[in-house]
């Protein structure tokens, strides 16, 4: 199964990061390889805020959609995704943030199998490239949004 993880500290408030990453309908103005996104249901639930959404991944001749099950804990200031439908026989993406000085490290990991297994092997070589790549989309986001000089 592709793993793959990367860790940032980015020059922004841990509150706005974390709108940033929850703001899913925005990913296709600036993640790399999302092509489009929707939101069936935002709920609050206690501490958590729960999102079922879609996304719609995709390079070249590939593209599909998974249903994904987002769950932001306050109290934790943490985010786990998993998935319920699609391509995806099994996703799990979880988000930690940590603020220092108005710098919040983000660290997040992500583990998934498709049910294509050749896909599998085609993304297991290219997969921490991918997740550099989404990275540094929002880092470079944050950038643009909060530190307007």
């Amino acid at each position: 199964m592709p793993k793959a993880s990367v860790k940032r500290a980015i020059e922004c408030k841990k509150g706005q990061l974390i709108d940033l990453v929850l703001d899913i309908e925005k990913y296709p103005t600036f993640v790399p390889f999302c092509l489009g996104a929707k939101i069936y249901s935002r709920k609050e639930q206690g501490d958590l805020l729960l999102i079922v959404a879609d996304l719609t991944i995709g390079k070249g001749p590939f593209k599909d959609t998974y249903k994904s099950d987002v769950k932001y804990n306050k109290k934790e200031d943490t985010i786990y995704v998993t998935n319920l439908d699609g391509p995806l026989k099994h996703l799990e993406n979880k988000w930690y943030f940590k603020e220092e000085n108005k710098i919040t490290e983000v660290y997040f990991e992500v583990d998934f199998e498709l049910k294509n297994d050749f896909l599998n092997i085609v993304m297991t070589k290219s997969f921490q490239f991918a997740l550099d790549k989404i990275a540094d989309s929002f880092e470079k986001r944050a950038e643009e949004l909060f530190n307007k000089t």
